[in-house]
């Protein structure tokens, strides 16, 4: 176990806490130390909470020295998406228009994490109201991709995952609407988790497409992220999508398949997951994986998915059509910014000048493709169109997963990109979420996880994994096996590789 706890996994750290080996103060002024050594290189955060994260840390020491009983994470630092709301700590999804708001309620997910005496240590970057695949359109500047300061570090939660990647904390939560925990996780070789829509409430979370949107887990490990899965998971009655079921085993799940690996689980490789358009090394990793998957005893078939070629012209016509909706709220009476209220201008001037000024280039595009998809004479032909596209899309999942247990792709097509490299042209940057919105369409789970470095660049590969709405614990398992496979062919964690900051 290493001696620097910045590079403790939270599994590791959880249980020093418990043993008492190291105090919950120790381990967040460690990372805290962290932070300020390292994130104005990285701009992982928007607002770091010190004297929240101390005060945190302080209550668990003495509810272990009052040997009360503690969660399976207690004292274990986290970064929050600045997604969530947070009473009393800044929100503002990355957008001028939320400057300086403090929120009055903590959202459930933020409630969930107290209640279990995790440490959150502040709010991380992101882009604007979670709208892109690279963390450039955050209004406080990019996050950089720890690998590589010049490279994106993956959108819309590339704060999270930089934080993971940067050591600055062992565990983060991001959203998911199209791929944003797991296309960060890919490009930083950090493991991310789409649960089940659903199985994680929404109460509090800042609504970008509310159709698409779940929050989830991201950390270093498999194992990390299942015990940070079972903490923000569950019904939540705030919430009307969320499900009211058991939540899957996924600390089991995890330690299962690490100990007795997958032998004959059946593993689908999407078709259309591939081929033109890929880049080489992100083919070659994810293609050695599968070969590592059948020799830990999976049997492996092609699925063929034939409506998967539409995901991404469907997304893009329900996810601003859902956000031109929801961010009509921001209209300067309610919340933070409020431009041109000096007496010489309407209500309807002074909402105007707000929008105009609050919100981004990318955001306001969005806003415009959703309600010109909306608007009367075009609902049935675009919107309607994309919902009809998203049913095939699950009927495919249906019949794929009737053959196989779980299906796996490459998280991304290509490696970490540079930083302003498709900034001017949007479908470009679109191409980053290609195999991660099928999932989100159907509402099932996914998982990104590390399976080694790109030759040719020397940048991290992500292999996703895909399991059937309310099996998440099938991508605890698969992830785990494959986890362990990896580090023994490694011989040590590949972020290990991350050069010095």
């Amino acid at each position: 176990m290493s001696t620097d706890l910045t590079r403790r996994t939270a599994a590791e750290l959880a249980a020093s806490i418990a043993s008492g080996e190291v105090s919950a103060l120790e381990v967040t002024q460690a990372h805290l130390d962290r932070i300020g050594k390292v994130d104005e290189k990285v701009n992982a955060f928007l607002h770091v909470d010190t004297e929240g994260a101390l005060s945190a840390a302080r209550a668990v020491d003495a509810k272990r020295a009052k040997g009360e009983r503690l969660g399976p994470l207690a004292g274990v630092p986290l970064a929050l998406k600045d997604l969530f709301t947070t009473r009393g700590i800044p929100t503002t999804c990355g957008s001028k228009i939320l400057e300086g708001w403090l929120p009055p309620y903590d959202a459930t997910v933020t409630r969930r994490l107290r209640e279990a005496d995790v440490v959150i240590l502040g709010k991380s970057n992101m882009d604007e109201f979670a709208m892109g695949s690279s963390t450039e359109n955050s209004a406080y500047g990019p996050t950089r991709n720890p690998w590589d300061l010049e490279r994106i570090p993956g959108g819309s939660g590339g704060g999270s995952a930089a934080a993971l990647a940067a050591f600055e904390a062992p565990l983060a939560i991001g959203t998911d609407t199209g791929g944003s925990i797991r296309q960060p996780g890919a490009v930083t070789g950090t493991v991310g988790v789409k649960p089940t829509y659903g199985g994680v409430s929404r109460f509090g979370m800042v609504a970008f497409s509310s159709s698409l949107d779940q929050g989830g887990p991201c950390a270093r490990t498999v194992l990390d992220a299942a015990l940070l899965h079972e903490v923000i998971a569950g019904h939540d009655p705030l919430d009307s999508t969320s499900i009211d079921a058991p939540v899957p085993g996924v600390v089991a799940a995890a330690e299962a398949g690490a100990r007795e690996g997958i032998k004959g689980l059946r593993v689908g490789v999407v078709k259309q997951l591939a081929g033109e358009g890929y880049q080489a090394g992100v083919m070659q990793r994810f293609e050695e994986s599968v070969a590592l998957l059948r020799e830990l005893g999976a049997e492996v078939v092609e699925v063929d998915c034939p409506s998967f070629a539409y995901a991404l012209p469907a997304y893009y016509l329900i996810a601003p059509s859902e956000c031109s909706s929801n961010l009509a709220r921001f209209d300067a009476m309610r919340y933070g910014l409020r431009v041109g209220d000096n007496g010489e201008h309407s209500a309807e001037e002074v909402t105007a000048l707000t929008r105009e000024a609050g919100f981004g280039a990318e955001v306001k595009r969005r806003i415009m493709l959703g309600t010109y998809a909306l608007s009367s004479g075009y609902y049935d032909a675009y919107y309607g169109q994309a919902q009809k596209v998203r049913t095939l899309i699950t009927r495919d999942f249906d019949a794929a997963f009737g053959r196989v247990d779980v299906m796996v792709s490459p998280t991304t097509p290509t490696t970490a990109f540079k930083i302003g490299e498709r900034a001017d042209d949007p479908m470009a940057m679109y191409l980053a979420d290609l195999c991660t919105i099928p999932t989100n369409l159907a509402g099932n789970a996914g998982m990104s996880l590390p399976c080694g470095l790109a030759p040719e660049d020397g940048l991290p590969v992500g292999l996703q994994i895909l399991a059937p709405a309310m099996a998440d614990d099938r991508l605890y398992r698969v992830g785990a096996a494959l986890e362990a496979a990896l580090l023994a062919q490694w011989g040590r964690p590949m972020l290990d590789a991350v050069p010095a900051l």
